[in-house]
């Protein structure tokens, strides 16, 4: 990616924009916005887009109560977000706060709060202001042994499963954090400053103070995948090559185990170097079982892994017509009261002849980890029962964090 000069910042702007997304439609564009200088200029960037591409844009802002002043910044980025043409909705994230690791839980309720509020808003793309500082920051912090994952211009939402089927777009990634103040300056616009983005307790400051006045080395925001890609092997299940790249092999584990953060570092390290030289062997990583016997290496659900959590029963229809997501893999939506969903551990020999023979195409190890219903105080589990409709996400999931989609019209549910 090449920067530019900033004189033809809107221009470029809405190239990315209409590269991404559809012109003339119903549904609205989601939009983080904290406030700061790098949001408030996407988010004046996207109005203006959207004014001209027949679109709405939905503001959303999370206030972490971190901060005693966080209320009005809340406010502030409300009235602007309005002043701008944008819908807004205020978020909060509640509760009691990690005495460690604040920013990593902090950022993933700032996900998930903002996933929540982008499909219920019936959006498919959530805006992002990141810019290309923030790129190099976050290489300076791996560097130094953070976990970060790698930000990409079109990627799915980190969240799950509330971030299901939602895109995140930063249009901005080939832009610098003091181009987009000198143009918002010129504009004649405010913006927030948080005084934690100098406080150097945190990572992400450090990395800023360290790379202060330094030019960004980009990266390339082309899809990294190369070689033969996993492949769904069923319905939740994945079969990968021994040649699988490790973001790929992350994707597909964190995918057929049902979790919400990828596996990184030594121990996916150790997994690809077992895989490469031929090794056959089972283990588990990420919830997924691994079993590699000659060429085939398969991926599935470990049953264990439920038994250790001990997963509650997952009680549907509390309100008829609303999904409810069981183990990250799978969604129910049931039209009545009644059933609960609970995995087939230690109820397989209760299933009927045939559904017991339906759940024995199934590798061993995974059978106790399919979903199951029982119907009130009943003792017999069903496969499928009156009135219910499960949808697995695997594939759907696998799909996106594989860079198969490159448009807001790609983005089309998994057929039930």
């Amino acid at each position: 990616m090449r920067l530019t000069p900033d004189h033809d910042l809107r221009a470029r702007a809405f190239a990315r924009l209409d590269a991404r997304l559809t012109r003339e439609t119903g549904r609205t564009v989601a939009l983080a916005l904290s406030g700061g200088g790098d949001s408030v200029a996407l988010l004046r960037l996207a109005t203006d887009w959207a004014r001209a591409r027949g679109r709405s844009v939905l503001a959303l802002t999370v206030d972490h109560r971190l901060n005693p002043d966080s209320g009005g910044w809340t406010k502030f980025a409300g009235e602007a977000a309005r002043a701008a043409g944008a819908d807004w909705r205020g978020l909060s994230w509640d509760g009691d706060k990690p005495t460690t690791g604040l920013t990593a839980a902090a950022r993933a309720a700032r996900h998930g709060l903002i996933a929540d509020a982008a499909r219920e808003a019936g959006a498919s793309v959530v805006l992002f202001a990141h810019t290309a500082d923030d790129i190099a920051e976050a290489d300076l912090m791996r560097a130094e042994g953070s976990t970060l994952g790698r930000v990409r211009e079109w990627s799915p939402s980190p969240a799950w499963p509330q971030g299901r089927g939602l895109m995140l777009l930063r249009p901005l990634l080939g832009e610098r954090r003091a181009g987009l103040r000198d143009w918002l300056a010129g504009e004649g616009a405010d913006w927030i400053e948080d005084p934690a983005n100098a406080d150097p307790r945190f990572g992400r400051s450090r990395a800023r103070q360290a790379l202060a006045g330094a030019a960004p080395r980009l990266i390339d925001q082309a899809s990294a995948q190369t070689g033969v890609r996993p492949t769904m092997d069923g319905e939740a299940m994945a079969r990968v090559d021994r040649d699988v790249s490790a973001r790929a092999l992350a994707a597909a584990l964190v995918c057929v185990g049902g979790g919400s953060t990828p596996p990184r570092g030594a121990r996916l390290e150790a997994l690809i170097a077992r895989l490469k030289a031929g090794e056959d062997f089972a283990a588990t990583l990420c919830g997924t079982r691994i079993e590699a016997v000659g060429a085939r290496v398969r991926l599935m659900r470990e049953a264990g892994e439920l038994r250790r959590r001990d997963i509650s029963p997952l009680a549907l229809a509390l309100t008829p017509g609303v999904e409810a997501v069981w183990d990250g893999r799978f969604v129910f939506c049931a039209d009545r009261l009644g059933w609960s969903v609970v995995p087939a551990r230690g109820r397989l020999a209760s299933l009927s002849d045939t559904d017991r023979a339906e759940i024995n195409r199934l590798p061993a190890a995974t059978r106790g980890a399919w979903p199951v219903l029982i119907r009130d105080d009943a003792v017999a589990p069903v496969l499928a029962g009156e009135g219910v409709e499960r949808r697995g996400l695997v594939a759907e999931r696998l799909r996106l964090a594989l860079d198969e989609t490159t448009h807001e019209d790609d983005l089309i549910s998994a057929t039930r």
